[in-house]
């Protein structure tokens, strides 16, 4: 089967529509452990909501998580083991919610940030959290007996918003991305001295040319994604051995691969690449598209195509899409129309 032939006998389907929030949905966390998936969103009508698929196969709101936080919460993210999930709020601070075997407990309340967290992520060994707001940083927490979180690096770099923080799957490099356009890679010395090793730019490394809004990376760490208002993505490329401790800038480990341009024609607000090696966007043009990379033998290296543009899969903007660790073929989007959509990619694209 050609590539034609197998994209136009791929699809995606939309297999359940969860309503709840009243105001619009910002974004998704898939619970990566245990073998049920469990999905948490946020929204801006400042509750975190937990959907459960039923044994009948109806997807239910299990729990709602409320009164704490007093703005939107704009962020979440499940800790490594799925016992934790933690919020993050235009209240200017960060929840961290324990599962008890009944309901969702405020273990812990992070302040710090002068204005609204924009992101928050937690490191693949779970031992630490990272934060970014508005205030142009990023914090580094780490987690301390009891609950208690100790802020142990304030990441400063970034000249404008920071739009999300996301750790490496497999070791303790962050990466942020800002209205700055630019996208910074920060490393642990061995000291516990957080530094930018790299600063990814439009003009020294074919970067973006407007506000980079995601960043996701594959299974393996060796590739990641970006996304942004410039309605491009960029795939990105390390050689380098990253579990090396570096200092200073200067080593330029990431390296730009492609540029994917054309298929959106509103601001890209989210990017997830998936076990399977599927990328999946989310627009202000309604519409996800589905990348994968091209089985060829070019000379230039990698390319990656899409195989799959649905329009309008929302009544509005889409600000997140988020594949399914437990069933790689599922995947979750989140929109301004204050709904969640469940989708089934079916298919033998990846076959």
């Amino acid at each position: 089967m050609d590539g034609a032939a197998a994209a136009a006998a791929t699809e995606l389907r939309e297999a359940h529509r969860l309503a709840g929030h009243t105001d619009r949905v910002w974004a998704l966390a898939w619970n990566p452990a245990g073998a049920v998936p469990v999905l948490a969103s946020c929204s801006g009508d400042k509750t975190v909501r937990i959907w459960k698929r039923a044994p009948d196969g109806a997807w239910r709101c299990t729990d709602v998580l409320e009164d704490t936080h007093n703005r939107t919460v704009r962020s979440c993210a499940w800790s490594p083991d799925g016992r934790l999930l933690a919020t993050a709020s235009f209240d200017a601070t960060t929840a961290v919610w324990e599962y008890n075997g009944a309901d969702f407990e405020c273990v812990a309340t992070l302040e710090g940030h002068e204005n609204e967290v924009k992101s928050v992520s937690w490191s693949p060994s779970g031992s630490l959290l990272a934060t970014c707001s508005r205030d142009k940083a990023a914090w580094i927490w780490e987690v301390q007996p009891g609950n208690e979180y100790e802020c142990v690096s304030v990441l400063q770099g970034h000249t404008q918003d920071v739009k999300m923080v996301q750790w490496h799957p497999l070791l303790d490099i962050l990466v942020s991305v800002s209205y700055d356009n630019t996208i910074r890679v920060w490393v642990d010395d061995g000291d516990d001295e957080w530094h930018c090793v790299q600063t990814l730019t439009e003009a020294n490394n074919c970067g973006h040319s407007s506000t980079v809004w995601a960043v996701s990376f594959n299974q393996k760490g060796d590739r990641m994604v970006t996304c942004s208002d410039d309605r491009t993505l960029k795939i990105w490329d390390t050689s380098a051995d990253l579990s090396q401790p570096k200092t200073g800038e200067g080593h330029e480990s990431w390296r730009h691969l492609s540029t994917l341009t054309g298929y959106h024609d509103r601001t890209i607000f989210s990017v997830h690449w998936s076990s399977e090696d599927v990328i999946a966007s989310g627009a202000g043009d309604d519409a996800i598209c589905l990348f994968a990379e091209e089985n060829s033998s070019m000379v230039e290296g990698p390319s990656y195509k899409l195989i799959l543009k649905k329009e309008k899969a929302h009544d509005m903007d889409i600000n997140c899409v988020r594949w399914c660790p437990q069933d790689p073929r599922l995947s979750a989007s989140a929109s301004d129309d204050g709904t969640v959509k469940l989708w089934e990619l079916r298919g033998s694209v990846l076959d």
